[in-house]
């Protein structure tokens, strides 16, 4: 019995990683899997549960040895997915949530076809521009290279099966448990989680 893959996908200020903190607090049947950075850690970030925060020598060593399911180099830093973690969590039949980008899920399919995508859009590159004003992070040239990229990442959400528009919170959150809810009763995972039940 293998468990399910789910990735889930965003530009900076769509909401992906609240939406993904509330769907872990409601849901106890899916795993975060937490990626490897060479980005410095953010305010209140602790490694080993945003990130696990290690140096571009230490990262390039795990790339070289082939130990990444995914990586990515974005904004000038490098992020990548443990393999071996994937495969024996959903060896022993976990959900796993991957929070990466366009790039890396199609890195991901390429081995596990069975990955189930989700993308979170905002309703706007205005409102999404709004949003980033507000964090207040960044300088008018960061925000401005970020809103670009956005634009491209945006122009990705078709390689997901599902898309869930960010423009009520509440309403995003109970969509994204949905789809996760959903994806689980599937006849094909049906069986394989419960063959006894098709025993007619």
């Amino acid at each position: 019995m293998s468990g399910n893959l789910f990735i889930i996908s965003a530009p900076s200020g769509a909401g992906k990683s609240s939406l993904t903190a509330k769907l872990l607090e409601v849901d106890r049947n899916i795993h975060l899997s937490v990626s490897y950075t060479t980005r410095a850690p953010r305010l209140g970030e602790i490694d080993g549960r945003e990130y696990h925060f290690v140096d571009k020598t230490r990262f390039m060593g795990m790339l070289a040895r082939g130990e990444f399911l995914e990586s990515a180099e974005v904004h000038g830093n490098h992020y990548g997915t443990s393999e071996a973690w994937i495969r024996s969590q959903r060896a022993a039949g976990r959900d796993i949530l991957l929070e990466i980008d366009w790039q890396g899920a199609q890195q991901v399919r390429r081995l596990w076809a069975d990955t189930i995508g989700i993308f979170i859009l905002p309703p706007s590159i205005a409102e999404l521009e709004r949003r980033m004003r507000r964090r207040g992070q960044d300088s008018e040239e960061v925000l401005q290279r970020r809103l670009a990229v956005a634009a491209d990442e945006m122009s990705h959400a078709a390689e997901f099966e599902y898309v869930i528009i960010n423009n009520d919170f509440e309403e995003a959150r109970r969509d994204l448990i949905a789809v996760v809810r959903a994806s689980r009763l599937v006849y094909s995972h049906q069986l394989e989680r419960h063959p006894e039940v098709f025993k007619f």
